[in-house]
């Protein structure tokens, strides 16, 4: 091989595994847009999307997690692509493609009319999640995270069939629009902080940047601009005012598991915020930390006031998000470590809700808890499946978000001290009586009378909650491995904090 390939290849041994993981969602999304036919398309996306996750579990048996470097590096330098991987990175990377594989399961189960677009462009935005979690070119990161907007965007456009949600699509798209502008100027502003030190040559290159930190205003301008793009896609209070409207009026489940269930807004501020302006984190640490503490209880209080199960579910994202940026925020290695895990385990609690929710709405036409009731008589496979994941969602022993939040406070109180920490903690303990009030209205209420007509739960439906609920409870019982794949990575993350 020549020219391209031979750079390709030199850093790559065997298959260049990263690379494939971009590319199969997108020829996959060629091959079901070109099929069309309903049931062709429905087969065709659901092995692409399987054969995603297969993909990606064989590349976490690639790493070696003793290693705190960044692995199975690869190259194309006339592009500025360099993408590789670390544990913490693969563990964003099974979500991801986990998350998608149960979205084309949802999809069939919804029969819904277009198969072939709706796929397709699923396979899109999971190409650009990849994209993003491998990148280490922060300008790729930008562009991926627009790839996948788009995607979204579509979706949700696609399917909205009212004016409410027409006005909940024009808000998403103003903010997710000044996020993804805010963080492309601080791309620019490291490119130029970066040329600035070097004598003119401009880089996007995490180890580019990362040897030749910006200095001064550079760095703190930066860091603004990265952190509140990211803030507005996690989404981190007060930067949350899309989400609600979005997951009451938005496509159900999709958009909102596209968006928040794979924590990439997290992950990009652990890949690249955290290592690239690290003098101005430590600067601002304690003002992120303190808002994200505010943040717990005042969308637990939000979420208290809501009439609608959609929009709760909105909020107990955002109040639980913020312990992820306590986690992250404490610059200690147990706290990054128990962040990853409990990033995981809300994006399959979370979009496990949210699948529920879509299966209620498709059978009652509402999600307005005044008109929800009695449905554990008739769903009671999905009823149990809801409690199980709003339980892990606070940290149920058995599954990962127990060890995780354990780390997480741990942390918090070496830290930022007990009492703090101690009132973090209630407001976990809040979230845990919003989700489970929200679980008897709906569920356990009595049946009114002249009710919904309510069906049995479908096979596909068992399969959607049982495959989300299996993996979670299997990360959460068997936690050890995920723990030694994420410990040193961790380790390495902290290390530049270090006093």
């Amino acid at each position: 091989m020549g020219g391209l390939s031979e750079i390709f290849w030199q850093t790559q041994t065997g298959l260049p595994l990263l690379a494939m993981l971009q590319l199969w969602p997108l020829l996959g999304a060629a091959v079901v847009f070109a099929l069309r036919e309903r049931s062709t398309a429905v087969v065709v996306g659901k092995i692409v999307s399987g054969g995603e996750l297969l993909l990606a579990i064989w590349t976490v048996t690639r790493l070696d997690p003793t290693l705190a470097a960044l692995q199975l590096a690869e190259r194309l330098s006339p592009l500025a692509y360099h993408v590789a991987v670390d544990g913490l990175s693969m563990v964003f990377v099974l979500v991801a493609a986990l998350l998608t594989f149960l979205m084309t399961l949802y999809g069939m189960s919804r029969g819904m009319i277009s198969p072939g677009r709706l796929f397709s462009v699923l396979l899109i935005a999971e190409a650009g999640l990849v994209g993003m979690l491998v990148t280490v070119n922060i300008a790729w990161f930008a562009f991926y995270s627009g790839l996948e907007l788009w995607a979204v965007i579509y979706l949700l456009r696609r399917w909205a069939t009212s004016r409410a949600e027409v006005q909940a699509l024009s808000r998403f798209v103003q903010y997710q629009g000044f996020g993804w502008a805010l963080f492309a100027a601080g791309c620019v502003v490291l490119g130029w902080g970066h040329a600035d030190a070097t004598g003119g040559r401009w880089s996007f290159d995490l180890f580019d940047l990362a040897g030749a930190l910006p200095v001064g205003k550079f760095q703190t301008a930066a860091f603004y601009l990265l952190f509140y793009g990211l803030a507005v896609r996690t989404p981190l209070f007060p930067l949350h005012g899309w989400l609600p409207n979005m997951a009451q009026h938005g496509l159900i489940a999709v958009g909102p598991a596209l968006m928040v269930g794979v924590k990439v807004g997290i992950y990009g501020m652990l890949r690249f915020v955290l290592p690239l302006t690290p003098a101005a984190v430590q600067t601002w640490q304690p003002y992120v930390v303190g808002f994200a503490m505010a943040g717990v209880f005042f969308t637990a209080a939000l979420a208290f006031q809501q009439t609608n199960l959609r929009r709760l579910l909105a909020f107990a994202v955002v109040s639980h998000t913020s312990l992820l940026v306590i986690g992250l925020f404490s610059l200690h290695e147990a706290g990054i470590q128990g962040t990853v895990l409990l990033a995981a385990n809300f994006g399959l609690a979370v979009t496990g809700m949210w699948f529920i929710v879509g299966f209620v709405f498709r059978r009652t036409g509402t999600t307005e808890l005044g008109e929800l009731s009695g449905l554990f008589e008739r769903i009671p496979f999905l009823a149990i499946a809801f409690l199980v994941f709003g339980l892990a969602i606070v940290g149920m022993p058995g599954t990962p978000g127990f060890d995780a939040a354990h780390l997480i406070l741990e942390a918090a109180i070496d830290q930022f001290g007990a009492l703090s920490t101690v009132a973090t903690a209630l407001g976990n303990v809040a979230a845990a009586g919003f989700l489970l009030w929200a679980f008897q209205k709906a569920f356990l209420s009595q049946a009114k009378e002249g009710g919904h007509d309510v069906d049995r739960t479908q096979i596909m439906e068992y399969l959607v909650c049982g495959i989300a609920l299996a993996a979670m409870l299997a990360i959460g019982i068997f936690t050890e491995p995920w723990l030694h794949l994420t410990e040193v990575a961790s380790r390495a993350a902290a290390a530049r904090f270090a006093p």
